[in-house]
């Protein structure tokens, strides 16, 4: 899986980050994943902070060639289920305004908020 997952963050156009893996999987809450007939990864999504009452779902992937069936809404309430199940009650996404309806379609909020960045040289 370590591998996999750079691969599905490369074939959306995102940077594979090799090296987070398999640390993520060490550090992040619980993740959840997709794979299609041929066993391939087709969709991944992780949460990660605390654990105590707030979580930060993270990095909701599905392949290009299986966007738009439903996947990524059933992946991220698979997410937030298990968030439930685990005490966390406050989930917060941050995404592109691109994909707003498609969280609130998750059951999620837009609203404003802050993003701090360190600047990369």
């Amino acid at each position: 899986m370590e591998h996999e997952v750079p691969n599905l963050r490369e074939s959306i156009g995102w940077d594979r980050r090799d090296g987070d893996y398999p640390l993520l999987f060490e550090r992040c809450l619980f993740w959840a994943s997709l794979r299609n007939e041929d066993e391939e990864l087709i969709a991944f999504g992780y949460m990660t902070g605390p654990g105590i009452e707030h979580g930060y779902l993270e990095d909701v992937i599905v392949h290009p060639n299986y966007q738009e069936r439903g996947i990524g809404n059933r992946l991220v309430k698979a997410l937030l289920q298990e968030a439930e199940k685990q005490g966390i009650c406050i989930i917060t996404v941050t995404f592109q305004d691109k994909h707003k309806e498609f969280y609130e379609s998750c059951g999620f909020t837009a609203c404003s908020g802050g993003v701090w960045r360190m600047k990369q040289e």
